[in-house]
């Protein structure tokens, strides 16, 4: 009943998310406990025979991970020059204000107010791209170079390069909100280059944001899954209690 719990409380999440720009889905993975084993399978039953199957009591389930599947969002025209889709693998490079290096699928940007690109909560996208104030015309490439024009001129002027970090195990990233990852251990440490190199990176999309991943429908059905589970393991409870309430009051 606990890990059935802690799954609804993994599917609330995820409806939550549903529309959240970036949001991965995440999955309830379980795993059977220790078993009282009652007879051990495979022991001798005689002198020319042995137990074929034996007998072992499950001592119920556990939640063991709730693994995040990056598979692509859909993607949203929006009017931003500096919203980004990434079409394939790779994270956004951010640089928090407390100095730690994150990651995001998230590509929503914004100018602060000496023209760098920064995410809503005003985190720095690295490598560190600034606009001047009277750019015009901003674009950003496939291959991630950002380039402007000036009033009066018509040669584009480039103002960076963003580059995407690549790992070898994503879903071992560290979730810390913002819609934000970290590396990990488990992530393995990440392989940096330009948009669609060698190193796996999709490639960008102007003026497009990736919306979360999560299917409304699939997470309903899961939800009605997890209450009958629920629902079956809190009768076989109540049927335990009952069968030892009735051992219980039999007289000699």
């Amino acid at each position: 009943m606990t890990a059935q719990q802690l799954t609804l409380d993994n599917i609330a999440n995820n409806l939550a998310n549903a529309s959240t720009t970036g949001y991965k889905t995440r999955r309830t993975s379980f795993q059977d406990l220790l078993y009282q084993t009652m007879s051990q399978p495979g022991t001798a039953a005689s002198a020319t025979a042995n137990i074929p199957v034996g007998l072992q009591l499950g001592l119920g389930t556990r939640a063991v991970s709730n693994h995040m599947i990056f598979t692509q969002g859909n993607s949203t025209e929006t009017d931003s020059p500096l919203d980004m889709v990434i079409q394939g693998q790779g994270f956004f490079q951010i640089r928090r204000q407390n100095g730690e290096q994150a990651y995001t699928r998230a590509g929503s940007f914004q100018l602060d107010q000496n023209g760098n690109i920064v995410t809503a909560q005003g985190d720095f996208l690295e490598p560190q791209i600034r606009i001047p104030a009277a750019a015009q015309a901003i674009t950003v490439a496939q291959d991630g170079t950002v380039t402007y024009t000036l009033p009066g001129q018509t040669q584009a002027q480039q103002a960076g390069q963003i580059q995407l970090a690549n790992f070898q195990n994503p879903a071992g990233l560290s979730s810390i909100g913002g819609n934000l990852y970290q590396q990990t251990d488990a992530s393995g440490t990440p392989a940096i280059g330009n948009p669609g190199g060698q190193e796996g990176n999709g490639t960008l999309l102007q003026n497009f944001v990736e919306q979360s991943n999560v299917n409304v429908v699939e997470e309903f059905t899961n939800m009605i899954v997890c209450q009958r589970a629920y629902e079956a393991n809190s009768k076989v409870a109540k049927a335990a209690d009952e069968m030892q309430q009735q051992t219980n009051s039999l007289k000699s």
